[in-house]
């Protein structure tokens, strides 16, 4: 049985083309489950001081740790979910592993680390 909906908002799903339409048009669930784990990555606040600090300046652990102040397993954790988040990137500097933003940790660094 099809719900009852008001006739103002049947109207405008019909004028969008009907609801199989709309339903289409919306990011498929992998694409939703990537948008999700970037918002979860960034919901930190330890995580997102890291992601700006690395927009301005590619760093070490051993800064960030300070930065962050926070330990290094904490870091170590954190740093892991904005690698998997695909925010920020490591290579490897001789003993160091240099983190910087990818550029899809640029943008979000542009959005949200900007001061008002």
């Amino acid at each position: 049985m099809a719900p009852v909906i008001p006739e103002d908002i049947r109207k405008e799903i019909e004028k969008k083309g009907g609801l199989g339409r709309i339903l289409n048009s919306l990011p498929s669930r992998k694409e939703l489950e990537k948008k999700a784990k970037i918002h979860s990555a960034l919901g930190d606040p330890f995580r997102l001081k890291i992601l700006c600090f690395l927009g301005i300046q590619s760093s070490c652990v051993c800064l960030l740790r300070d930065i962050a102040n926070i330990s290094y397993s904490k870091l170590s954790y954190h740093l892991s979910i904005l690698k998997n988040s695909n925010l920020i990137e490591g290579k490897k500097r001789g003993n160091y592993v240099i983190y910087s933003l990818t550029p899809q940790g640029m943008r979000y660094y542009e959005e949200l680390c900007k001061k008002e």
